[in-house]
């Protein structure tokens, strides 16, 4: 409840325009809703996608999706979070009523909870949020079941990217493939969300974690969360590599954390009879992929797509959190970089030219 407020938040007026700091109005919560103003956030390549025009169409779009924050105010009916806790956000909260909330697969919800449309640019054009949250900005408006209650002792830097990045990794290794203890696993793409994947692998108690990408400095990363080996795609078939570290057969499970149609391709060209290729990559529009289809016949092949690798924000997000407490998942590693609102531009290019895993927003 309360009055609105002025913030600042990064926009982008239109696909492939820039993204600006702009002056922004966000209105009081309404029922079922909390405003939180944002410690700590990610950039994601989702963003970046949206930026492009490649991730919905609602512009002018208020940019970002992963982020810890605190609660400022709540609307009607809100009893969980309260006003000043330190909260994690979610982009799904499932709605307990659908058709897969209510046969027990919520992490499959088809009418996730989100807030109202809250906020606007300064000249009264409402804003379109990345995945209905808007993060890169001083506030933002959700609904209460996307705010998780937050250690507030740990790092608001590294606890942002268990909303999205971290999250969607571990939860693929562990609830989409299920990964089991002595099996081998390659990934494919080893940004923030590739590398959560190996660290979710070696969670589960992998034998093997190959590390696949373009980037030296991301082969590198792979090793300290657990990769044993590492592919330099340049140097030729990463796919026939993956076949040859394993003795000819692939993997057992294989993940695309990039979105393109080569890469998934080669992730299922990796795997052996019966393995498994689970694809968390966000592709663009009309991306479509070829395989051999008596191959993946006559192996038994697995394929599937993972959205926030099926996990339950409510329950894992302090899982995760947990494990980052007691040093299981080293996430200050993830944190590249820390920066200001007025940077985000900057931050995508060093995200596309391989430098970076994550650059950090963090508002005071």
């Amino acid at each position: 409840m309360g009055a609105s407020i002025t913030g600042r938040g990064v926009v982008v007026r239109k696909p492939g325009g820039p993204a600006r700091v702009e002056e922004i109005i966000i209105d009081p919560p309404g029922p079922g809703e909390v405003r939180v103003k944002i410690i700590a956030s990610g950039v994601c390549h989702t963003d970046l996608h949206t930026k492009l025009g490649n991730f919905g169409g609602d512009f002018p779009y208020l940019l970002g999706h992963e982020a810890t924050a605190v609660v400022e105010s709540v609307g009607e009916g809100v009893t969980r979070p309260a006003v000043g806790d330190v909260v994690t956000l979610s982009w799904r909260a499932p709605c307990g009523v659908c058709r897969f909330c209510v046969r027990g697969d919520a992490q499959l919800c088809a009418k996730p909870t989100i807030a109202k449309p809250r906020m606007k640019t300064a000249d009264g054009a409402v804003l379109g949020r990345v995945l209905a949250l808007g993060t890169f900005a001083t506030h933002t408006v959700v609904a209460a079941g996307q705010a998780i209650p937050m250690n507030a002792k740990l790092d608001p830097a590294a606890t942002c990217l268990i909303g999205c990045a971290v999250a969607t990794g571990v939860g693929a290794a562990i609830y989409a493939a299920q990964v089991r203890a002595g099996s081998t696993v390659a990934v494919f793409g080893c940004g923030a969300v590739g590398i959560s994947v190996i660290a979710g692998a070696r969670l589960a108690h992998a034998a093997r974690v190959i590390a696949v990408d373009v980037a030296p400095r991301k082969l590198e990363m792979a090793r300290t969360f657990g990769a044993t080996d590492a592919v330099d795609a340049r140097a030729g078939d990463p796919a026939a590599r993956v076949r040859e570290l394993t003795g000819g057969i692939g993997v057992d499970y294989a993940f695309e954390a990039v979105g393109l149609s080569t890469t998934a391709e080669q992730a299922i060209a990796s795997v052996d009879a019966a393995g498994t290729t689970i694809l968390i990559g966000v592709p663009a529009p009309k991306t479509e992929i070829t395989i051999n289809l008596a191959r993946f016949f006559f192996t038994r092949g697995r394929l599937r797509a993972t959205s926030y690798g099926d996990v339950l924000p409510a329950r894992d997000f302090p899982l995760l959190a947990s494990m980052y407490e007691r040093g299981e998942l080293p996430l200050d590693d993830l944190v590249s970089r820390r920066i200001g609102l007025d940077e985000v531009e900057a931050a995508f290019g060093a995200m596309e030219r391989g430098e970076t895993l994550r650059s950090v927003i963090i508002l005071n």
